[in-house]
């Protein structure tokens, strides 16, 4: 009689162990930091919290992505660091910062490079994109999943910058970046380094006198606010990369490698697309709201920066330059 109960009992202990244990493995969460500079409000934010539960229902449960915004973990130099250093496992960034790291990446801030977003979707997804991706990732570790058009760069400014000449002896801050210097060098500025956190207060105080982002940061960040001009140079058409840390992408099965490399990509295109509409639009908004919103002749910039400068003057590869124009 005791041997059958203790043998109901055993029976018993493995049957409610086996229904344990999906939940078990469900909750052993590996929880991830994913970080990145730019506010709440914005696109870049709102998809990457999306990735971030699209990751967890993907994986079921296994991995819980905490979303850091607006430079809470360290500017964007600090960020790129601390997926070296352990910090961090995931961040949003210029391919300007992942390029003090691998030199080629910032190829695409040569001014001017690209036609349109359009012409940088599809690098995205060219073979030069994945070989300078390649290169990142054999240098660091780390690992590219996917490009995110960031906006084309428009200057605003103290005073009215209407063709290159207007640039000569400007006070422009840049991102604290190398490959943001082509442009004002090029045309006689003075190119101020200065954190992204701290650019609103330099243009109320008058530490500069201009500086360049997309448009639907400059509404976000409301230089719209202390700059009334804004000058439509689309000089650099910028994108943002999403890099995993070597330490989590090792740590991922070739499914899970799929599952963060699929979300990743389709949350860059959304964000991509929602961008491109906002831009359209904010022209018309920023000309309600009262400040000088000027088409210049692009071209006349472009002809003014190539006559100064070249890729390679920079230590950028003749070649890539060459096969990214020739992209259709």
């Amino acid at each position: 009689m005791d041997k059958r109960l203790t043998l109901k009992l055993i029976a018993a202990s493995a049957v409610l162990a086996a229904a344990a244990a999906p939940f078990g493995a469900a909750h052993a969460q590996t929880k991830l930091k994913w970080a990145h500079v730019y506010e709440t409000s914005e696109p870049f934010h709102k998809w990457s919290v999306w990735a971030g539960d699209e990751i967890k229902k993907r994986t079921n449960g296994k991995y819980e992505v905490q979303v850091f915004p607006a430079s809470s973990l360290g500017k964007e130099s600090d960020i790129n660091q601390g997926l070296t250093l352990g910090t961090v496992d995931i961040i949003l960034t210029g391919a300007s910062f992942a390029a003090s790291s691998y030199k080629p990446l910032a190829i695409t801030y040569f001014p001017f490079i690209f036609r349109d977003a359009e012409h940088q979707l599809k690098y995205a997804k060219s073979d030069v994109f994945r070989e300078l991706a390649k290169g990142y990732d054999d240098k660091t570790s780390n690992h590219i999943t996917a490009l995110t058009y960031y906006g084309a760069r428009q200057v605003t400014s103290n005073r009215p910058i209407q063709k290159p000449e207007d640039m000569k002896g400007l006070k422009i801050r840049v991102p604290d970046a190398p490959a943001y210097l082509a442009f004002p060098k090029s045309l006689g500025a003075n190119p101020t380094p200065i954190a992204f956190a701290e650019v609103y207060l330099a243009l109320q105080n008058g530490t500069v006198d201009a500086q360049e982002n997309p448009l639907p940061t400059i509404e976000a960040k409301k230089f719209f606010e202390v700059q009334k001009n804004i000058s439509l140079t689309g000089h650099i058409v910028d994108s943002l990369l999403t890099v995993t840390s070597g330490q989590l992408w090792g740590k991922l099965s070739e499914a899970e490698k799929k599952i963060f490399t699929d979300v990743m990509q389709e949350a860059a295109e959304k964000t991509g697309r929602e961008i491109i509409a906002s831009e359209v639009r904010l022209t018309e908004e920023f000309k309600k709201k009262g400040n000088n919103v000027i088409t210049v002749d692009k071209n006349a910039f472009r002809e003014a920066v190539l006559k100064n400068t070249k890729p390679t003057d920079h230590g950028y590869r003749q070649q890539d330059y060459d096969r990214i124009l020739a992209i259709k």
